[in-house]
């Protein structure tokens, strides 16, 4: 019996909220009876509020891999630009389709496997690819339009002090100011720019007044204010347009890191140049003066910051703090004679929690600290004996326990039940069960079937002998410990950085030991009398002349 698979998918927020899902869903569950095909409630697959312009989908991504077991014949879908909205994706995703032994049919769209078909699918795609790319340049020239003729339209919401009111038939959208919130904003730019306020001070001071934030936050942040010093529009001028999208790989903390995370689209907003800024007018709440000035003070501030002038930290990103988790970052005092670093716990600064530190840890020398780390990770590679190992575990596991190889078995099994059709079917028509055009009719897809299961065996294959060749690559480990040994001497901070951060995990520091854990798993030999343990971590050492404790008591 055929087994099948849906797939819907709506791209919209709005659409999501209407439950125009349902509809694709119930159309595709009512196409599936009338073919007399049984979809299990888990073959179901939705994805809502996502995007058809791109492949990461979590429904999507769950149909694909359930399609690779082998064992979905067919995937219904209401219509080629739900399955993806560009060309070459609906392409990719039929061709993967097709290497396991399942195909796609639309409701709205052919579901033949003549070659016309295929070039009507292709056609449809490209249809729908133009289709999304000229209502994005439509949205984008009608915000645009719109924007340049003073529509507050095109803003959506309002900033603290004042009050979005939507466009009605009788008036287009317009920004209210709310009183109370407006005398807060007055009196923010007064204490900053004739006091002379820290941006921490007035943060301080409007958590302290009781106002939520915006967002309904009763804790405001040091951004929001920030952000609210540099917004025009509490001069009289909102902008449109102030940041755009590139597509570039936004940067990732310390915790996405550590997480595995990776971002889904390589997109990143950024700032647009001010010669592009469309102004919009709205009611004032500070003068314009006051608000130079205020942007004055900020651009001063910037030039003449400390972190201007820094160079690389080495363990930027990777130094965390034992007791509360938080990451390290790098501060500097100034002694008679020259500049020292430290590298300093997040939840000792008083400034940032409003009940004060919540860390009693120590800041630590960044120059003794980044000695003690580069000089182990040196050594731990330039160990033969471990990176040997290191080897022979990977080749074990690629030989062993890969994904490759369980892929493998089914691709094994899958033929074998292809070749086992074609015999049948060949057995039937000797025995005269069924006709010449019936086998005629048959055959071709089995045949194909195969074909296509020994191109996907024959690739895989290829992928582990590839694999293998690699990674006896580094059996040559004299040459290798040698060019590193070098590397590692003439390596800059930038290079010491990005070497630190394929080996290491991160860097625990409490106020007793240094902590140092290695993605490559390592094995320490440590001697307690005639007893030996393993230790997989390494830990700093803690004799009372060691640089890296801090003073006693």
């Amino acid at each position: 019996m055929t087994s099948a698979a849906i797939y819907a998918r709506v791209s919209s927020a709005r659409q999501k909220k209407d439950q125009t899902i349902a509809s694709q869903t119930a159309a595709l569950r009512t196409h599936a009876g009338q073919l007399h095909l049984e979809v299990p409630e888990e073959w179901v697959f939705e994805d809502e509020g996502h995007s058809g312009a791109t492949l990461v989908r979590p429904a999507l991504e769950r149909l694909r891999d359930l399609i690779a077991t082998g064992c979905v014949d067919l995937v219904l879908c209401y219509s080629p630009d739900r399955l993806a909205r560009k060309f070459a994706y609906q392409a990719l995703l039929i061709e993967e389709f097709a290497r396991s032994g399942c195909r796609v049919e639309f409701v709205k769209g052919p579901r033949g496997d003549s070659p016309e078909d295929h070039l009507l699918i292709q056609f449809q795609g490209m249809f729908a690819e133009y289709e999304k790319a000229q209502l994005m340049e439509r949205y984008r020239r009608g915000k645009t339009y719109r924007a340049r003729t003073g529509s507050v339209n095109v803003l959506g919401g309002a900033p603290f002090g004042y009050r979005y009111l939507r466009k009605t038939p009788d008036h287009g959208a317009a920004y209210e100011i709310v009183e109370h919130e407006a005398a807060l904003v007055a009196e923010l730019f007064r204490r900053y720019v004739d006091e002379g306020a820290s941006i921490t001070e007035l943060t301080r001071w409007l958590t302290s007044t009781g106002t939520p934030t915006r967002t309904g936050k009763a804790r405001w942040d040091r951004s929001v204010v920030w952000g609210m010093l540099r917004n025009p529009a509490y001069m009289g001028t909102a902008i449109f347009g102030k940041t755009m999208i590139v597509h570039e790989s936004p940067g990732l903390n310390r915790v996405a890191r550590l997480q595995g995370r990776s971002t889904p689209r390589a997109v990143k907003a950024v700032d647009r140049p001010r010669e592009e800024w469309i102004a919009i007018p709205v009611p004032a709440i500070t003068s314009p003066l006051t608000f130079e000035r205020a942007a004055q003070r900020l651009a001063d501030n910037k030039k003449y910051a400390s972190r201007n002038s820094k160079v690389p930290s080495l363990l930027q990103g990777l130094a965390a703090c034992a007791g509360c988790g938080y990451g390290y970052y790098r501060t500097s005092t100034r002694t008679k004679n020259r500049k020292i670093y430290y590298y300093r716990c997040l939840g000792s600064d008083d400034y940032r929690y409003e009940g004060g530190r919540i860390c009693p840890n120590k800041p630590v020398r960044a120059d003794y600290l980044d000695a003690v780390v580069w000089e182990h990770i040196t050594t731990l590679l330039a160990d033969p004996h471990l990176i040997r190992t290191e080897i022979d575990k990977r080749l074990e596991r690629a030989r062993t326990c890969d994904p490759a190889l369980r892929q493998r078995a089914r691709l094994e099994l899958a033929l074998a039940k292809a070749t086992t059709a074609i015999t049948r079917m060949i057995e039937a028509y000797q025995e005269q069960l069924i006709t010449i055009d019936e086998l005629r009719t048959r055959m071709p897809n089995l045949r194909a079937r195969e074909s296509n299961l020994r191109g996907q065996l024959d690739a895989l294959e290829a992928q582990l002998a590839d694999r293998d060749a690699y990674l006896k690559l580094a059996d040559d480990l004299e040459s290798f410990l040698a060019q590193l040994r070098t590397s590692a001497a003439a390596a800059e901070a930038t290079e010491r950085q990005r070497i630190l951060r394929l080996v290491v995990k991160d860097v625990l520091i409490s106020p007793e030991k240094i902590t140092i854990r290695h993605r490559i798993p390592v094995r320490e030999r440590a001697t307690e009398g005639d007893r030996q343990h393993d230790s997989t971590d390494t830990e700093g050492d803690t004799r009372l002349s060691y640089p890296l404790r801090w003073g006693r008591e």
